[in-house]
């Protein structure tokens, strides 16, 4: 395993190109599975969740070669099972299960992994693939599902925390080759879910209200091969936006849309950071003038994303005075609080919420990360600290971030990867 030895200290300056998205081009590597025919997905970010659904799509039978930050996925011949170890590590492997239901009306997948931030039930899924038709049953860590056809239905996908992103993938996926017209209601509004809803359109599907609750989505006989380019990652795009704040800098990120990132740029303007479009990019900047504390509270989009809770209670850690941080999306995200006070935060748990005292300087010290975000908070927390941070475990943070380390050193970061 590696680590990352980060100098704080620093102000970051320069240019940040955004990569394609993980969280859309994971759903849309799967989606290739629905047609017999050649797809080619630009944009995509080399990382291990994407080297692992690759490797997941190969297990099944597809042709997946990667050059450069392109994927062709040719799926004409496959099967209904992959391999067990790969799918269990990965939670969004759950996404070839639509898929495969439709193409082949049979599916059997292992039991999904991922970060460990709560409980992440896929009851919705089911519940949702149940009502166009299949069946499920578990044996043997996998959950094997079956269906003589699905049919079009509605189907209501409102949970305890709202609605479900890869949830609504699956159902869509799966009803774009269901027989009828199926409706989804309390639909993911996200915008992987829309760029997924964009390349099944361009390979035939019928999709209606994509952004919004409602879905409707009419079943075609088979789907064609398509090209489509992933989004930029906005989550990506906030974590530098944020890191620009807390090292008192200034970056452009290349590519960066603003239109994906509403609540949180406005919860970045309320605290006082500089924040201006240049045509395509984002330009942030830390203002002279004394930060503020704000309060946040994380909710379904377009409310303000549980992926950026973690970096952002960093950014508050250098504001003097008292921010409070809710957390209603999953109940065990706060597991980098506790390696954030080693470097000197004041930070305490009541509930759902983190009360956070800012102001006080941080001091670098060997932390671990637990997932992927968590990886992230402390990684800017040691380019804010002063003396060496050591953060170990990234191959967290190899799981949704694209070189990050060499991102941060072209903008004057002084980290190192280095063995652990």
């Amino acid at each position: 395993m590696d680590a990352f030895q980060i100098r704080g200290g620093r102000a970051l300056r320069g240019e940040v190109t955004i990569s394609g998205s993980k969280n859309a081009a994971l759903p849309i590597m799967a989606a290739a599975l629905l047609t017999r025919e050649p797809c080619v997905i630009r944009r995509v970010p080399n990382l291990s969740d994407v080297q692992f659904m690759g490797d997941i799509l190969r297990s099944l039978g597809a042709k997946v070669e990667f050059s450069g930050d392109t994927v062709t996925i040719e799926a004409r011949d496959i099967q209904e099972f992959g391999d067990y170890e790969l799918i269990r590590k990965m939670r969004a492997s759950v996404c070839i299960m639509g898929p495969l239901l439709a193409r082949l009306r049979r599916a059997r997948v292992s039991l999904p992994g991922g970060c460990v931030i709560g409980a992440r039930p896929i009851d919705l899924h089911l519940k949702g693939l149940r009502m166009l038709g299949a069946k499920f049953n578990i044996r043997g860590g996998y959950v094997v599902g079956s269906t003589p056809a699905l049919s079009g239905a509605e189907v209501f996908l409102g949970g305890r925390v709202g609605p479900t992103v890869l949830g609504t993938a699956n159902i869509m996926m799966a009803a774009t080759l269901a027989q009828g017209v199926t409706i989804i209601e309390s639909a993911a509004c996200e915008p992987e879910v829309v760029d997924l809803a964009k390349f099944l359109t361009s390979m035939g599907a019928r999709i209606q209200g994509a952004g919004s609750p409602t879905l409707t989505i009419t079943g075609m006989p088979e789907l064609r091969g398509a090209e489509h380019d992933v989004i930029p990652d906005r989550i990506e795009a906030a974590t530098f936006a944020i890191a620009a704040a807390v090292t008192k800098g200034s970056l452009v990120l290349k590519g960066a849309r603003a239109d994906h990132m509403g609540a949180i740029l406005d919860k970045l303007r309320e605290a006082g950071v500089s924040i201006r479009r240049q045509g395509n990019d984002l330009a942030v900047e830390r203002s002279r003038r004394r930060l503020r504390p704000v309060d946040i509270t994380t909710q379904p989009y377009a409310g303000f994303p549980t992926d950026v809770q973690a970096q952002m209670m960093v950014l508050m850690l250098q504001v003097p005075g008292i921010s409070v941080i809710t957390e209603r999306i999953f109940e065990s995200r706060f597991m980098h609080v506790p390696e954030l006070c080693r470097l000197g935060a004041q930070i305490s748990i009541e509930g759902p919420s983190a009360i956070v005292k800012g102001g006080e300087p941080l001091s670098g010290a060997p932390v671990m990360a637990s997932d992927l975000r968590a990886s992230a908070a402390l990684v800017l927390a040691g380019l804010a600290a002063e003396g060496v941070t050591t953060v170990k475990r990234v191959y967290h943070l190899d799981r949704g971030y694209e070189r990050m380390d060499e991102k941060l050193r072209a903008v004057g970061a002084r980290i190192e990867r280095i063995p652990e």
